[in-house]
């Protein structure tokens, strides 16, 4: 029997539903071999007491974090797998690329109060990794909005409607967030140790409209070691859209490992689990012993 490693996953510590303890009693449960928690800018989901929890669940668990990062035409997400924790200077450069989030929020706030939406901005506040996520969900679940969105979108939409219409670029709630770089997100990763995996690119296809060749231009600009190319996407009408084949052959063009993740935030019953239990994909034990080796040699 193949078997299963998912090293894209999020945790309450950012924007995902279950705390780190959590995922890793998922990933015994749903017999996963290996797992890594990705939480966006931020590793403080990792410490002595973790590994040592997932390796009593047999559990192997490898650090890694999403980095947000920009270009010019999109939203960026670079992966880190390995790094040193002890790094400290990698550590500060997180803490202060996830401040940005919180000018982000109170900016992006006064937009959507302006356009009548009712928004918590001191619990929002709270949340050390909070996205555009949390305030899409804050907003849509707010029994004060369901009029206004009610009359805007004709029903209740669900986040990546809400974001992808209001919030993001080109939108009537458009801010723009300081952030780094994807070169620069790498060579953070890099002086800290780790490797450097371009998240999901199929979700850039069909979030922002753009190319192989964007995508292409990206890589060359920040050289990342892997790709995520085992990744299945669920788009805003809960369409799933399986493009594994065109990314895994991206890679081979560009001479970078793959790696494979669910990027679960929480069981919605449309998106992967953890582990991709609840779909039919899986990887045979070469590939997987492939991906491993890549990121921890």
């Amino acid at each position: 029997m193949s078997r299963r490693i998912d090293l894209h996953i999020h945790t309450n510590k950012s924007d995902g539903a279950f705390s780190p303890k959590e995922i890793i009693d998922e990933a015994a449960k749903n017999k996963v071999y290996a797992i890594a928690i990705a939480d966006h800018d931020t590793t403080d989901a990792y410490n002595n007491e973790l590994f040592e929890y997932a390796k009593l669940k047999n559990v192997k668990l490898i650090n890694a974090v999403e980095i947000s990062t920009k270009t010019d035409k999109s939203g960026i997400h670079v992966l880190g797998y390995n790094y040193d924790l002890k790094n400290e200077k990698f550590r500060q450069r997180l803490y202060e690329i996830r401040n940005a989030r919180h000018i982000y929020l109170r900016k992006v706030a006064i937009k959507l109060e302006e356009f009548g939406y009712k928004i918590n901005t001191e619990e929002l506040d709270k949340i050390d990794a909070v996205t555009k996520a949390h305030i899409a969900l804050d907003i849509i679940n707010n029994e004060k909005n369901k009029e206004i969105l009610t009359n805007n979108f004709g029903h209740i939409p669900n986040k990546g409607e809400f974001i992808e219409t209001i919030m993001n670029e080109n939108c009537p709630a458009y801010v723009r967030k300081e952030s780094v770089t994807p070169s620069e997100a790498a060579k953070i990763i890099r002086e800290a140790g780790g490797k450097v995996v371009l998240a999901h690119p199929v979700a850039y296809v069909h979030e922002d409209g753009l190319t192989e060749e964007n995508i292409s231009e990206i890589v060359k600009d920040m050289k990342p070691d892997g790709i995520e190319a085992n990744y299945l996407y669920v788009d805003r009408n809960n369409n799933k859209i399986n493009e594994v084949d065109i990314w895994n052959r991206f890679a081979k063009e560009y001479n970078l490992f793959v790696t494979i993740g669910s990027d679960f935030h929480n069981k919605d019953g449309i998106r992967p689990e953890v582990g991709f239990v609840n779909t039919d994909f899986i990887l045979d034990d070469e590939k997987v012993d492939q991906i491993l080796n890549n990121l921890l040699k």
